[in-house]
């Protein structure tokens, strides 16, 4: 996966000010989910054992930005 980029949150803090939008997918794993009730807001829940069939759920016009545990 070396070829997936990487930006650090001052990078993203910095673009979302310049107006980019973005689609952030939490792929915490569902322990993680049920200890914290904190999601950032529009994200999608997917879960990376059933990756297939949540592919469909992220929209392919505008970037990606996961986050996990």
């Amino acid at each position: 996966m070396s070829d997936v980029p990487r930006i650090t949150t001052d990078e993203l803090k910095e673009r979302m000010q310049q107006g980019e939008d973005f689609t952030f997918v939490d792929v915490r794993n569902p322990q993680a989910w049920t200890e914290s009730d904190v999601m950032l807001p529009g994200a999608i829940r997917v879960r990376l054992s059933n990756l297939e069939e949540d592919l469909p759920r992220i929209p392919r016009n505008e970037p990606i930005v996961t986050y996990c545990t």
